[in-house]
């Protein structure tokens, strides 16, 4: 039995999140799948949210995938996954934080909402965000390399990615793919798509079509 348990669910890109750290840092851990539509009893007392991820550690217990993924890098710090400067690490937590309040949403929006005109409202939003990390992300922070801080991946990497390994849902069911301009972007989602932790857990564009059809009607033609 390994000294990590994930409690994740397949769909989730927060779990997928953990996930990938766990995976790219080589960390034996067994994984126990949650249907979160039918909770087993006493989940809440692993996770108090009832949410997924959350993790145990021995007696210990995690949750938050944001905060996850930090306790994983500090208890297991090889490969390290934040940069080494308290300026990087700085860095490292704005563009988590703006994951997580910023771009999750906006993607979300677009995805669920039924309206036209919200979905419109959601898209010009998304764009912004994308040309946000276009720019002032892997523009000013990768220099030549494939990943957020150029060579080294980190968390900041695997924050996004589970998002855009479920973008083709959100062009099938709304018409927004991942606009050609955006190329350091595009150059970015194919280096990550290519690291073995995440090739280890990857699912196909037609898995979270199926997945994702409840959350959203196809766009009319």
């Amino acid at each position: 039995m390994s000294e990590i348990k994930i409690y994740s669910a397949v769909v989730c890109p927060y779990a997928h999140r953990s996930r990938l750290v766990l995976q790219e840092k080589g960390i034996d851990f067994d994984l126990i799948e949650i249907d979160l539509q039918n909770k087993p009893e006493g989940f809440t007392d692993i996770s108090p949210y009832g949410k997924v991820p959350a993790i145990t550690h021995g007696e210990h217990r995690v949750w938050e995938s944001a905060v996850i993924n930090e306790y994983l890098d500090e208890v297991f710090p090889h490969p390290p996954l934040l940069p080494s400067s308290a300026i990087g690490r700085a860095q490292a937590r704005i563009w988590i934080d703006f994951a997580n309040t910023r771009f999750v949403s906006a993607f979300s929006n677009l995805l669920r909402s039924p309206d036209p005109q919200k979905q419109e409202e959601a898209k010009h939003e998304l764009y912004k965000h994308l040309e946000f990390i276009e720019n002032e992300g892997l523009g000013k922070l990768s220099g030549e390399g494939p990943y957020w801080f150029g060579e080294s991946i980190s968390l900041v990497d695997f924050t996004f990615y589970p998002w855009f390994e479920r973008w083709p849902a959100l062009k099938n069911y709304r018409g927004f793919g991942i606009p050609p301009e955006f190329t350091r972007i595009r150059q970015w989602k194919h280096a990550l798509k290519e690291r073995t932790s995440v090739q280890a857990i990857a699912h196909s564009q037609e898995f979270y079509i199926e997945r994702y059809a409840k959350f959203a009607a196809p766009v009319a033609v």
